[in-house]
Parts: structure tokens; C-alpha cells; sequence
């Protein structure tokens, strides 16, 4: 048996669900119901959930004595099609509560990208890989 080759589901350890969830929110992605007990939000991205679920509680499910605050070294990425749509979408993040780590710039690799923090200090790139294009769907196009 092999492990399958996708990721179904992204889930950032928070310290403010509420608040981490209406920053989300904002970006305009839409929350779930499906979690009504308001432990974890769940939005339903493009072929991917991502879940917002306290620290102390990921901890505690994943069998560590105490949660892990602040910075790892995790980034997670939005590919979007233009160097121009990556400050756009920037913009918009800063717009929603983001904080800005990296402006948009051309990159050593050759694309061009900027990051942004969330409320809870999760980093998220935003790039423009000309070397993953993207199909109809926004998905990379990874080349054989």
C-alpha cells in the first residue's frame, strides 16, 4: 500500500478561534457550519479544507503535553497567474487584518511572490510561478 499523493486538509493551531476565524473570513473564504460545537472552523477552499482549531486542543489530539506558540517553519501558498494579481491579492489580505512580512518582488527562482502573517502568526506566500502555470481550476500545473 502506498500513501496517497494529496493533501485533503490543512490545520493551523490558533489562540484566538474568533478571531482567527473572521480573518478568514474576510478574505472573502467561506466558513463551514458542519462544526457547530465552535471548537475548529472548517473553510472549504478549492479542493482543499482548511481547519482553525486551538492550540492547547491540536496539541492535546496529536498527544504532545503543551502546544507550540509562535513561528514554524511552515509557510503555506497561494499561486495566483500574474505578478500584478499577487499584489492584488496582497492588498487584499493587508485589507482583511493581515500583517505584511515580504512585499511583492521578483524572486532568485524566477517568479515573483510576497508574504503575508495572519492574525495568529501563520505565514502565507503569494507567488506567480511562470514555471507552474496554472489550469482553469487555479491548480499548478506541475511540468512531467
Amino acid at each position: 500500500m502506498t500513501v496517497p499523493a494529496r493533501v485533503n486538509l490543512i490545520t493551523l493551531g490558533v489562540d484566538g478561534l474568533d478571531r482567527s476565524a473572521a480573518f478568514y473570513e474576510r478574505l472573502g473564504w467561506r466558513r463551514s457550519a458542519s462544526a457547530g460545537d465552535g471548537a475548529v472552523a472548517f473553510f472549504a477552499l478549492d479542493n482543499l479544507v482548511l481547519a482553525l482549531f486551538s492550540r492547547a486542543s491540536l496539541a492535546d489530539d496529536m498527544g504532545l503535553d503543551e502546544p507550540r506558540a509562535g513561528r514554524g517553519d511552515v509557510s503555506l501558498a497561494i499561486n495566483v497567474e500574474s505578478p500584478a494579481r499577487v499584489d492584488e491579492v496582497l492588498a487584499a489580505a493587508i485589507g482583511a487584518g493581515a500583517r505584511l512580512l515580504k512585499a511583492g518582488q521578483a524572486v532568485f527562482w524566477g517568479g515573483y511572490s510576497g508574504y503575508f502573517v495572519d492574525p495568529e502568526g501563520h505565514a502565507w506566500e503569494v507567488a506567480h510561478n511562470p514555471f507552474f502555470p496554472l489550469n482553469p481550476q487555479g491548480e499548478i500545473v506541475l511540468p512531467p
